[in-house]
C-alpha cells in the first residue's frame, strides 16, 4: 500500500461508538494519505489513521483485499 491507493473502511474502531468521527468513516472509500513510521494509515479525508491490527478495510487501487 502506498500514498494515493483508495481503500474501502469495512469497520474502523470507534471505542463502542463512542468516537462518532470514526464510526462515520464505516463504508466510506478514502484515499491514503502517508504511512507512518508506526506503520498506520493516514487518510485524506478525514485527518484519522487506520490501524492495521485493528481496523478493517480493503485495498481497492490494485484489487488486493486487505484486512
Amino acid at each position: 500500500m502506498k500514498k494515493g491507493d483508495k481503500i474501502r473502511i469495512i469497520r474502523m474502531y470507534d471505542n463502542s461508538g463512542a468516537d462518532k468521527q470514526a464510526t462515520k468513516m464505516n463504508g466510506r472509500v478514502v484515499t491514503v494519505k502517508f504511512i507512518d513510521d508506526k506503520g498506520l494509515i493516514h487518510l485524506e479525508e478525514s485527518g484519522l489513521a487506520l490501524i492495521p491490527e485493528i481496523d478493517k478495510y480493503e485495498l481497492l487501487s490494485d484489487g488486493e483485499v486487505r484486512k
